[in-house]
């Protein structure tokens, strides 16, 4: 199964993945962890994801895409995987090789993004979630990943659940979307 979790920055995409990694025993994947690990790298790459993220901009498609997709070829993501973070722009959702099955959108509006957000600041401050890189993805979010939503819904793989109940709440609401939209598919 190939899922891609949607969400704005501090919707829960992370720990819904984490989850459904164990659930579902599908390898889960970020390009947040992956861009975070490549801006460590002592690398021209390096710099410049560094460069991009701490400014509070989205990676280029292009870029994306070459990264995703290298990471995508590797064993063991050939029966499937959750990908949290990626596509984020439609281009990138056209454009993409591997095709998805289902895309998860949790939805959570922008200030319980920001609550949550500026929690996890002040318990783990990272240096690309400064107040103004934040505000940043938020309006991106808005402007290039909210008709990535509206291509998954046109194409009828869009799962839309509530992000502002507990975790376990989330987390049942996807697996029986999931299993319900398995069976309508058979």
């Amino acid at each position: 199964m190939k899922l891609v979790l949607l969400g704005i920055q501090g919707s829960g995409k992370s720990t819904q993945g984490n989850l459904l990694n164990e659930k579902l025993e599908i390898p889960y994947l970020s390009t947040g962890h992956i861009f975070r690990k490549l801006a460590k790298e002592h690398s021209s790459l390096g710099r410049y994801i560094k460069e991009i993220m701490n400014a509070g901009y989205l990676i280029p498609d292009n870029k994306t895409l070459e990264i995703v997709s290298e990471y995508l070829h590797r064993p063991e993501y050939e029966k499937g995987y959750i990908m949290d973070g990626f596509p984020r722009t439609v281009n990138q959702a056209e454009a993409f090789e591997n095709g998805i099955d289902w895309a998860i959108y949790l939805k959570v509006s922008d200030r319980e993004a920001l609550w949550r957000l500026a929690y996890r600041v002040n318990e783990e401050q990272r240096e690309d979630e400064t107040l103004h890189a934040l505000r940043k993805r938020i309006d991106q979010f808005h402007q290039f990943t909210e008709p990535v939503i509206a291509h998954y819904r046109k194409k009828g793989t869009l799962i839309e659940i509530d992000g502002e109940q507990s975790i376990e709440d989330i987390h049942a609401g996807i697996m029986t979307k999931l299993n319900g939209a398995a069976k309508k598919h058979k």
